[in-house]
């Protein structure tokens, strides 16, 4: 066999560490930035927080150039409670169910104590990434499965559509839509049972369909959660025992056996304390326009510590590479949390500009918006628009909403043209509430007020 050397050429795409912590820092929440920024303090010396105003006007910054541009202002943040956020409808949630349903948490008796520490001790992601390393499966497939963990919610559902997560990945990664949806049958395998459903009758679905063939009435709760599940929120009783061939008692056991599951699988890890959302941007009208502006009270006041840089620029060849290298992160810190501020507001101006008939006539005037439409208008990758909008909070006069709630899929109409989604569901509920009670409209009657 002969031997020979051959030259090729390859493009290989590599993260710094700092385009790592930067896109770490833009996915965080205001609460999680905030709680890594106290861990970054607490390991690197060099920088360190402005408590003040004050401060911050009496002393100059300090830094290895002696440069006054690391500083980066805001005051102690204020907080509102995620109850103000307003909620779209679902079409079907556990609070369709009577309320005498076995879903309703109870806490008398002293193992749901147990169950509390639990949850605190182990969130749902760690308990699921922990399962996965136990696995067999290849590295590349175990990092699209962890992917798909990192995109669930805190009851451990899959809201985001597998194809439109398939086109906001990176290219790099090469991940094709066959492999998300192989992943996704790997993380409905994990425990607890209907994690990683995307909507509630798939979650109950996947809870029947672990239990054994012979349990009584299993293959009438299974067509029941897949197929009629708007049936039994509405109490259509006649029509489901109809369509399942069941009698009274037959139906009554197949619904008992429904509501003995688990609606909301990753509750148990969640953390029971009172969540607070803190803003990031507030909309406000100026002279006939909607302007977005950045929320002051929860950008942090950062700068370099003065004493440990003149210490480095004092002994600079002495000090050696480690405090060298700490300065460097510190600085990368500041400019990389000042691009997160930045990113945030230009994505948010770009939102309110599409979304002005919102802001004055409400969700019923909502526009179709997808990620796309905003990434081309201010340059940035539909990825880095997800993590922009992900946990990140407008107040407006109509309340406070997740960036992620000015985007909705479109609907076509008769005459070509397309509606959002969120209107439709908006002109829905304003249809039902206005309706007589013994006299409800009709889905029929509903469609055909809408095509009007």
């Amino acid at each position: 066999m002969k031997h020979s050397l051959q030259l090729k050429l390859s493009q290989h795409l590599t993260l710094t560490p700092q385009l790592q912590q930067s896109i770490r820092l833009l996915q965080l929440s205001t609460l999680e930035l905030d709680q890594e920024l106290d861990t970054f303090t607490q390991e690197n010396p060099f920088l360190e927080r402005v408590e003040s105003t004050s401060d911050t006007e009496s002393e100059e910054t300090a830094d290895a150039g002696g440069s006054k541009s690391d500083e980066f202002s805001t005051q102690p943040a204020s907080s509102s409670t995620a109850d103000e956020t307003p909620a779209e409808p679902a079409p079907l949630s556990e609070n369709d169910w009577d309320q005498d349903s076995p879903w309703t948490a109870q806490d008398d008796d002293e193992d749901n104590d147990y169950s509390s520490q639990r949850a605190e001790a182990v969130d749902l992601r760690d308990h699921l990434n922990w399962q996965l390393g136990l696995t067999s499966l290849s590295e590349h497939d175990k990092r699209i499965v962890a992917l798909l963990i990192d995109a669930l919610d805190e009851d451990g559902y899959l809201t985001q559509n597998l194809d439109e997560l398939a086109a906001i990945l990176p290219p790099e990664l090469e991940i094709e839509p066959i492999e998300l949806h192989t992943a996704l049958c790997h993380l409905q395998n994990l425990d607890p049972p209907g994690v990683g459903a995307r909507n509630l009758g798939e979650c109950l679905a996947l809870q029947l369909e672990i239990l054994p063939p012979d349990t009584p009435y299993r293959e009438q709760a299974l067509s029941l959660s897949k197929h009629h599940l708007n049936l039994l929120a509405a109490h259509d009783f006649t029509k489901l025992k109809k369509l399942l061939r069941l009698d009274d008692d037959g139906l009554r056991a197949t619904q008992s056996l429904i509501t003995s599951l688990n609606p909301r699988p990753g509750a148990a890890f969640a953390n029971l304390d009172t969540r607070y959302i803190q803003h990031d941007v507030e909309v406000k009208k100026v002279k006939g326009q909607w302007v977005a502006t950045l929320n002051p009270d929860v950008m942090p006041k950062l700068r370099i510590n003065r004493m440990y840089a003149d210490i480095l620029r004092r002994n600079r060849e002495s000090s050696g590479q480690h405090l060298s290298s700490q300065m460097q992160e510190a600085k990368w810190m500041i400019k990389n949390i000042q691009q997160r501020f930045e990113t945030i507001l230009r994505v948010s101006q770009a939102i309110v500009e599409r979304q002005r008939n919102f802001f004055e006539h409400g969700a019923v005037a909502m526009r179709p918006l997808v990620l796309r439409e905003i990434a081309e208008a201010v340059e940035l990758h539909e990825s880095t628009i997800s993590r922009v909008t992900t946990q990140k909070y407008m107040f407006t006069p109509r309340g406070i909403f997740e960036l992620k709630y000015f985007f909705g899929s479109s609907c076509a109409t008769e005459t070509g043209g397309a509606c959002s989604s969120t209107a439709i569901r908006a002109l829905i509920k304003q249809l039902v509430a206005a309706e007589t009670p013994q006299k409800p409209l009709s889905d029929s009657q509903i469609a055909d007020i809408l095509a009007k």
